[in-house]
């Protein structure tokens, strides 16, 4: 099956009972803030969490895979309201779609080992990216057949695990393969887990999605995460114009309750201290105005 048949039915077709589905609410959308933990002010992960939490955040999203830090994050974290939103995982150099099968084994070896951490922590699930631009000549229909071929198993891990993995679109600048939601959507419908699932990420539908309501509510099924960043310079909402409302308003739609987390930087110069508690003031609003 060539790669344009294969999008055209998964993710046209196939998406038409779950996109019916999505229409109306599954319960009242709720916005969850948080950050990734590097882009929060702090000397220590416990005075990080600290701050996220007086700022009324409750998400916490870790790099990479934490596992000789589980104590301290559980540490961090107790007392609070804030939870460990997902691991930012991301590809590995392309080492899972290589096409050499040993770097291909090593790399779902640790995205297996990083599942295991993010079920230890109770996150919602691990960002995983196939590959970057220049980590694998593979066209896209190639790349499609190798993940059908691995994401079963790893979608079944994820399950044991307690997690899920999460594969998310970037732009074109950043990636040739799945730069749109629906084009995720599709493989999450091919590969039919539980385990494996799709998030969206406000600065890379700013250059790829034509109706970012849509995005969201055609992904719904799937959908588990997002992160937030302005359009241009992806620094915090609210140092640069850029609205969240057309997407804000297709989360609001589907009645979703996951994580929103900050990955982006302040603008240079500015105080994270004073300038992340407005970037939430704003989203805040941002989020009642796709409401009305």
């Amino acid at each position: 099956m060539n790669r344009r048949r294969f999008l055209q039915s998964a993710a046209v077709a196939a998406l038409a009972a779950p996109l019916a589905r999505a229409q109306a609410p599954r319960k009242e959308a709720v916005l969850n803030l948080g950050s990734q933990e590097g882009r929060l002010p702090g000397a220590s992960l416990k005075e990080k969490v600290a701050n996220l939490a007086a700022w009324g955040g409750v998400g916490l999203e870790l790099g990479g895979n934490p596992k000789g830090r589980i104590q301290e994050i559980r540490d961090a974290i107790a007392g609070t309201n804030v939870k460990v939103s997902a691991l930012c995982w991301g590809a590995h150099k392309g080492d899972l779609v290589s096409l050499d099968l040993e770097k291909r084994k090593k790399g779902i070896e640790d995205l297996k080992d990083a599942l295991n951490t993010a079920g230890e922590l109770k996150s919602t699930g691990v960002i995983f990216v196939p590959c970057f631009n220049k980590e694998s000549e593979l066209p896209p229909a190639e790349l499609d057949k190798i993940l059908a071929d691995i994401l079963p198993d790893i979608a079944a891990h994820a399950v044991k695990a307690g997690s899920r993995v999460l594969i998310e679109p970037l732009n074109k600048g950043e990636t040739f393969y799945i730069n749109r939601i629906e084009q995720a959507a599709a493989i999450c419908k091919r590969i039919d887990s539980p385990g494996l699932g799709l998030m969206g990420d406000f600065y890379h539908m700013s250059k790829e999605e034509t109706d970012q309501e849509k995005a969201f509510v055609d992904g719904a099924p799937w959908l588990w995460h997002v992160h937030l960043a302005t359009g241009k310079s992806r620094i915090l909402p609210a140092q640069e114009e850029h609205s969240y409302v057309e997407g804000m308003r297709g989360l609001r739609k589907i009645g979703y309750t996951q994580y929103c987390s900050l990955e982006c930087g302040c603008r240079k110069g500015t105080d994270p201290m004073v300038e992340i508690p407005k970037a939430f003031a704003f989203l805040r609003e941002q989020w009642k105005l796709a409401g009305a």
